[in-house]
């Protein structure tokens, strides 16, 4: 059901970014856009860890959101064989529309939930991802 739910939300997410005339970018990047607003210049390993997504995954999506402008890659001052991952003013101006959808989400996931229920329901979610945490 947490494959399904993830599979189902995802396009529900990228159906609502097109209601919302939103094409800077999609439900995939959007996971990362939301970790960089959080965590700002921040190497590409810190950035697989806060989204779940692999190295691998994230370095094409990386190229992409680099090509459109979203974000940049910059010599972290502390390594030079690093880079670090900085969101542009693009980017930047893109998160009250995040938010927006965001928000929209929320609302489809939890509707008929009383509050109760959905405090409940995210500490079992928690409990649940701790468990899988520990397992890496």
């Amino acid at each position: 059901m947490i494959t399904q739910i993830k599979q189902i939300g995802g396009r529900v997410f990228d159906k609502i970014l097109q209601k919302e005339n939103i094409k800077e970018f999609n439900g995939a990047q959007g996971k990362i856009l939301y970790v960089l607003w959080q965590h700002d210049h921040i190497s590409i390993i810190e950035l697989s860890r806060l989204t779940g997504l692999a190295n691998t995954t994230l370095t094409s999506m990386l190229d992409r959101m680099e090509e459109s402008g979203l974000l940049r890659r910059l010599p972290d001052p502390q390594d030079r064989r690093k880079n670090l991952i900085a969101l542009t003013q693009k980017a930047q101006q893109l998160k009250e529309s995040y938010d927006k959808v965001s928000l929209e989400m929320h609302e489809i996931y939890f509707k008929n939930f009383s509050p109760e229920e959905i405090v409940a329901f995210e500490t079992y979610l928690r409990r649940v991802l701790e468990n899988v945490k520990e397992e890496l």
